[in-house]
């Protein structure tokens, strides 16, 4: 049951699960439900109506676990914080243009050097763009994080950091097929379907993390992405990377 904060947890019902609707009746309904809601009313996925950032059904942008080739680019995108430090893997298929999202890391109250480690275990050699704020923010000490990550071992460049336009590019690409998410990725999925506006069209900074991180991506870690530089069919691994798995 995923967790919203401390004392609140999301629980969700769909038709599937109202016994006297039959298929007929659920495909009727779908029909006049608009794209943007059908995720919603069908499966009880929690969505924000106009207020959502990015008004697409998931269904429409997910993909199930793959492996991936050792050629396709990689890299990542990092934001940091105390209370939570996220980081997103996408790797982009040369050959079609279509770029995936297929790891997260989504962890608070942690030193930078536990982030490193965790973040170079799916692949040392991958290089990532960080939020730009990090040169000059302090974590928990007052030391500036971005050359702290790189004097742990990661290769970061600042991310740009244009937020509306890095909006844009995101939906574009999710709108278009160009970017999709692994299904695994739950934290992305549950930050995804609470990214919204308030009422005065202001973004609602809350838990996303994982959304900024895919601006990061979008603008800045496709141009640093590299495919694996030695041989082997396949990169990645869930603990770091035994070059056959992609996620």
């Amino acid at each position: 049951m995923p967790e919203i904060s401390e004392s609140s947890y999301l629980v969700t019902a769909g038709w599937d699960d109202v016994p006297h609707l039959d298929e007929d009746t659920k495909r009727q309904l779908l029909e006049r439900t608009p794209p943007y809601l059908r995720d919603a009313r069908s499966k009880g996925t929690p969505s924000l109506g106009a207020g959502a950032i990015y008004p697409i059904p998931e269904s429409e942008i997910t993909v199930p676990m793959m492996p991936m080739p050792a050629f396709w680019k990689r890299s990542y995108a990092l934001d940091v914080g105390w209370n939570r430090t996220a980081c997103l893997w996408g790797a982009e298929d040369p050959e079609s243009g279509v770029c995936y999202l297929y790891a997260e890391y989504y962890q608070g109250q942690q030193v930078p050097s536990v982030h490193a480690e965790a973040i170079k275990a799916r692949g040392k050699w991958i290089p990532g763009v960080i939020d730009p704020a990090a040169r000059g923010r302090s974590q928990k000490d007052g030391e500036q994080l971005m050359a702290t990550y790189q004097e742990l071992g990661l290769t970061l460049t600042a991310a740009d950091n244009a937020r509306e336009a890095g909006i844009y590019d995101v939906w574009q690409m999710l709108a278009t097929g160009r970017l999709k998410v692994m299904a695994h990725l739950s934290n992305w999925l549950n930050e995804y379907r609470l990214y919204r506006r308030d009422e005065k069209g202001h973004i609602i900074k809350k838990n996303d993390h994982l959304m900024d991180d895919t601006r990061y991506y979008v603008r800045s870690g496709r141009g640093v992405a590299i495919p694996k530089p030695f041989e082997g069919s396949f990169v990645g691994g869930a603990a770091g990377g035994d070059g056959r798995m992609g996620y």
